[in-house]
């Protein structure tokens, strides 16, 4: 009985599977067309263009890793990152191909200061999805913050040709472009006087 009951099991999840592949195809080429859209200069309605995109990254095709993305978001959201932390770990464990999982999860560790892992994360996600601006545009940030402002120029750029319609992303292109043409005194300063106001 045990076998049958898992052999029903295993052809339970390659029928829901062989349901979810279609929908998931159809999910990537709609997020194809929306980033090609996106890209364009004189695109009018980009903020519905983005956040229909973000919508379809949230979904990964597994109700399972689903949940556990919002889960890992509500928990993010509310301040409590250890919970935050173990459904995002779950996630990425249960779902490694999943890109937006691997974001969510770099976004926590951003917002956690512990760099290193972040952009760890966000090289999977841009291996997952090399068109993912907001892993871009966070990756550019934490370079900045580490003084590795031709790397973060980098990002940024990378980011700006994929969404040329976000403020932020110009401005700190503009920032970063403008530490670079500075003197390099100026710019050790700032990280000694930053590693000088963090706590020990």
């Amino acid at each position: 009985m045990r076998m049958l009951s898992t052999l029903h099991n295993i052809a339970l999840a390659a029928g829901l599977l062989a349901l979810a592949l279609p929908a998931l195809a159809q999910d990537r080429t709609r997020a194809d067309d929306l980033l090609d859209r996106l890209a364009q200069p004189d695109l009018r309605n980009w903020p519905v263009v983005e956040e229909e995109l973000y919508m379809l990254w949230s979904r990964s095709g597994s109700p399972s890793a689903d949940y556990l993305l919002s889960r890992g978001q509500a928990a993010m959201a509310a301040g409590d990152f250890d919970a935050a932390y173990d459904h995002l770990t779950a996630l990425t464990d249960h779902a490694p191909d999943f890109a937006e999982g691997w974001n969510a999860r770099a976004t926590l560790f951003f917002q956690t200061n512990r760099y290193g892992p972040s952009i760890a994360d966000i090289q999977r996600v841009l291996a997952l999805e090399p068109r993912h601006f907001g892993a871009l545009t966070g990756l550019g940030y934490m370079l900045e913050e580490m003084d590795r402002l031709p790397e973060a120029l980098a990002a940024f750029e990378a980011a700006r040709a994929i969404h040329p319609h976000r403020e932020e992303i110009h401005e700190a292109i503009d920032r970063v472009e403008r530490a670079l043409g500075a003197d390099p005194l100026g710019c050790a300063a700032r990280r000694q006087a930053r590693q000088e106001s963090q706590p020990e």
